[in-house]
Formats: C-alpha cells, structure tokens, sequence
C-alpha cells in the first residue's frame, strides 16, 4: 500500500483553509485505499523534516498560501526527494507573484487587466489610476487583502496606512461582470463555473464560508466565450509550466452585451479541496468523485520537475 503524508495547516494567512482542505483529503485518500501519514505543518521547519522521516511515497501538498504554494515547500520537498502533488517550484513561485504571472500571460497572449505594482506609500495621496479600481497584495491567494475602491469611497488613505502585506500593492482596472473560474487537470479544462457572490464580491468569506457564493456549473454563458475561458485556463497552466491540478480565475465583463470580453486574473497552483472548493465540484459535474480526485493527484506527483 501506497504511503501518503498529507501537509496541511502551515503558517500563512489561508491556515485555516489549509486545515479544511487538509481534513478532507486525508478522508478521501483513506477512503481510496492509502496509507495516510497527516502532518500538521508548523512553524518549524525541522519539525517538518523529522515528520517526513522515514520518507512517504509521496507527499500531498494541502497547504494554501506563502510557504505553501509559493515554492518554498516544494523546493524543501525538492531536496528531500520526496514527489509532492501539484505544481513545481518554479510555476509555483511565479503564479504566487501576481506582477510575474501578468507578465507570462502576456508573453502568451492572454487578456490581462491593466495595472502595475507600486510603493504603497504612493497611494495616501491620491489615486493612482481613474475609479474604480482594485488593490491587491502581490503575494497572497483567496482574495485576501484584496481592496475595491470605487466612486464615493474613502478609504484609500486608510488601506494604505493600515497595509501589511508588504511595501508595495498590485493596483488594477476594475472589470466589471460576472466571475468565472475553470479547472485543470494536467492537460484537461474540466469545464466552467460562474460564480456569484452573496454580497457582489468574491472575497474570502465569500469564497469559504456557507452560502458565501452560488455555483452554476457549467455557466451560463455564450458559446464562444465558454470555449475562450476553457482554452485560456488551459495556456495559462501551460504558460507558468505548471502540473496537476489549478484553477484559473477570470471576469468576464458582457455589460455591453454578449459575447462581452474574458479578462484572466490568476491561476491558483493549489485549488482549494473544502465543502465549497471550485475544482471538486467541476471534478464531480464531469464524474470524479473526491476521493478519485484526490487518487489522480497522487498518480500525477513528481519531485525536481
């Protein structure tokens, strides 16, 4: 029997995603026949080695977040020699950085929003682009941080002072519309969902919390912009090199009608797997069970890759 350790929990500010996520695949793999090894994963880095003595057969990466897929796990799991789930370092560290994401996108020819990085500090004063307009940290996943600033709003003096994620911000054009997000497994676009949030917008509570967005899968959308947003996941995943499993997120903006415009905002290297995750549900819709699901992943992990 296959020997399996599941990392879950960590140290970011999605721990508690992390946890969820971890809960759940530990079930399921159990349920679909492996040996499961939980770690609880905690600040100490040494800890974590000792836990992965004697080495599993693979390692299921169900950490969210910096320091769970933003390269650095798996660069550790690299050097232990020990195949992990999911994307590599380099495709992990590059979706986590938001700027250089952008920038592979474009080199492949993938819609974008028009945006750039700059010091926090520049944003006390005035605003740097016309309204409305989103702020985003560079380096964080499941909408965390994330700030709307829109006509009649004040608060922008107020996240810049109150800002923690670093000394600069990822500001971007607002696209208006609906919230779409396609999944990926290795060289299949599952298919898309259109997601509506109960208080218009996408955000952590909305993403993670009971009845914080409706799921239609598959959306309801034109045919053409259906099969746009099932190709761009899929040059997406290609383009940061990733493997296994991602989720690519999208708006599409059809306020002055159909077939309006797609515009590709991240790639997720480490899809949620809670009660309310995007990519078991899609999964699920096409005939994988959870415990399939996570079965496939475990066949599809690999080490220095």
């Amino acid at each position: 029997m296959k020997e399996v350790a599941v990392l879950y929990g960590g140290i970011s500010a999605e721990r508690e995603v992390s946890l969820a996520t971890g809960g759940q695949v530990i079930e399921a793999l159990r349920d679909a026949g492996f040996d499961v090894r939980p770690i609880e994963v905690g600040p100490d880095l040494t800890t974590l080695i000792t836990a992965l003595t004697p080495a599993p057969d693979v390692v299921f990466n169900a950490l969210h977040g910096r320091f769970g897929e933003d390269g650095s796990i798996q660069g550790v799991l690299d050097w232990l020699g020990i195949p992990y789930t999911h994307s590599g370092v380099r495709a992990s560290a590059i979706a986590m950085d938001k700027q250089a994401a952008k920038a592979l996108f474009v080199a492949a020819g993938l819609p974008v929003a028009k945006g750039r990085v700059m010091p926090v500090a520049e944003l006390l004063d005035a605003d740097p682009m016309p309204l409305p307009y989103v702020i985003k940290p560079v380096n964080e996943g499941s909408s965390v941080g994330v700030e709307i600033m829109r006509h009649g709003g004040n608060r922008r003096a107020e996240i810049a002072a109150g800002w923690r994620f670093g000394t600069e911000a990822l500001v971007e054009e607002y696209v208006p519309g609906r919230e779409l997000t396609v999944g990926v497994l290795g060289d299949r676009a599952l298919t898309v969902t259109d997601i509506t949030p109960a208080d218009g917008f996408y955000d952590y509570e909305a993403k993670y919390a009971d009845g914080g967005s409706v799921h239609a899968l598959p959306a309801k959308v034109h045919p053409t912009i259906f099969a746009q947003a099932m190709e761009i996941a899929l040059r997406a995943h290609q383009a940061l090199g990733c493997r296994g499993a991602t989720r690519a997120d999208m708006r599409y903006d059809d306020t002055a009608g159909e077939p309006g415009r797609l515009v590709l905002l991240e790639v997720n290297t480490q899809p949620g797997l809670t009660q309310t995750s995007l990519l078991p549900e899609q999964a699920a819709y096409l005939g994988m069970s959870f415990p399939a699901l996570c079965a496939w992943m475990v066949a599809n992990a690999a080490c220095r890759v």
